[in-house]
């Protein structure tokens, strides 16, 4: 399949930090223009995230769905809100509604005093055996004929069916982490298997795992989503200087407990994802060519946060080399984000496109 890009929608113009949250939280016009932006500027599907404390996510993504014509909302969902069977229903009406252009992206939670606040007690392995359950009834539910029963270790039901279904048979289920139990999941149930982005070697490790329980399991490969944040300039130069001109913001922003609310901004993270990277981080400032960490030490790893610093054509390099260790999905989204996006659309996403594309050509010709 093609290599594609993915950005993430803000809902309101204050959240501009390391986190998906916001200061006013809903302002409907700054999410059109955003969706719009990014519907027009290529980029392929965007992430609509989801926190305790944000906007619902499902009513975002059939927003960006009804106001834009091809790109693909990304749905964050965490298993432990909606039961399984209301959410099969959700989602393929949601489906519908963006005439199949859904994707849905399994949160099992790495953060147990986030699960808690809305009320879910399990811990992290039995969070992720519990995803494994609901993507099973998701497509069980999606595939039916007739009605549905289920009795399991996490959720029972007799007799269930919907009417609708998705456009085409099924939802493409996303799962993202960098667990064991992470890969395990993601690998038997993914159709995608979303990475923050670590280092070329540190990558291919983790993608090697999660193939190597595919491969157990019988199953296609899941596509693989790594995520960055780039900072671009004219120049070198100035990329760097920009660089840390946001690092800056970012360190006055993580002293906001209000900013970084859904996040803890002090003692080791609770996640594997962000440990990794502070780890990546602790080895070195810069990996590979122009893999910035430093970003992610000043929010404590807080979500996606290592940056691709340097001019449009370095950061489209490096890209490529993640689209050369088997990453077809990439994430790209700013620290200012909605000018950021625009920048990517029109400086970055072209030259990694027109450059696959002169690969496609000279494979043809030669073969």
């Amino acid at each position: 399949m093609p290599v594609e890009f993915i950005s993430a929608v803000h809902t309101d113009a204050g959240a501009s930090g390391p986190a998906a949250s916001s200061r006013t939280g809903l302002d409907t016009d700054h999410l059109r223009r955003y969706a719009r932006a990014l519907d027009d500027g290529g980029f392929d599907h965007t992430l609509v995230a989801y926190h305790s404390a944000s906007p619902d996510a499902f009513q975002i993504a059939q927003f960006v769905a009804t106001h834009t014509e091809r790109i693909r909302p990304i749905l964050a969902h965490r298993p432990g809100v909606v039961f399984p069977t209301h959410a099969s229903r959700a989602l393929a009406t949601l489906d519908r509604i963006s005439n199949g252009r859904l994707t849905v992206h399994i949160i099992s939670g790495g953060s147990d005093e986030e699960q808690r606040r809305e009320g879910d007690y399990l811990n992290k392995a039995e969070r992720y055996e519990r995803s494994d359950e609901y993507i099973q009834i998701l497509r069980k539910v999606w595939q039916a004929d007739g009605p549905v029963s289920h009795e399991g270790t996490y959720f029972r039901f007799e007799g269930y069916y919907s009417d609708v279904k998705p456009v085409n048979g099924l939802v493409p289920i996303s799962v993202g982490g960098s667990s064991q139990d992470a890969y395990r999941v993601g690998g038997q149930q993914g159709d995608i298997f979303g990475l923050w982005g670590e280092p070329l070697k540190e990558t291919a490790e983790q993608i090697a795992a999660v193939n190597a329980v595919a491969d157990a399991a019988g199953r296609p490969r899941p596509r693989i989503w790594v995520s960055f944040r780039p900072i671009i300039a004219p120049t070198e130069e100035l990329a760097w200087e920009k660089a840390h001109r946001t690092l800056g913001v970012l360190k006055d922003q993580a002293r906001n407990t209000e900013l970084l609310r859904h996040y803890r901004t002090s003692g080791r993270p609770a996640n594997v994802g962000s440990q990794r990277l502070l780890d990546i981080a602790e080895r070195g400032e810069v990996h590979d060519r122009c893999l910035w960490t430093a970003p992610a030490v000043a929010t404590n790893a807080a979500g996606a946060s290592t940056a691709l610093v340097g001019t449009p054509e370095t950061v489209a390099k490096a890209l490529l080399d993640y689209v050369d260790i088997g990453c077809d999905l990439l994430s790209v989204r700013g620290y200012d984000p909605l000018n950021d996006a625009v920048d990517y659309a029109r400086h970055v996403l072209p030259l990694v496109r027109q450059e696959l594309a002169h690969r496609a050509t000279t494979t043809t010709h030669a073969a």
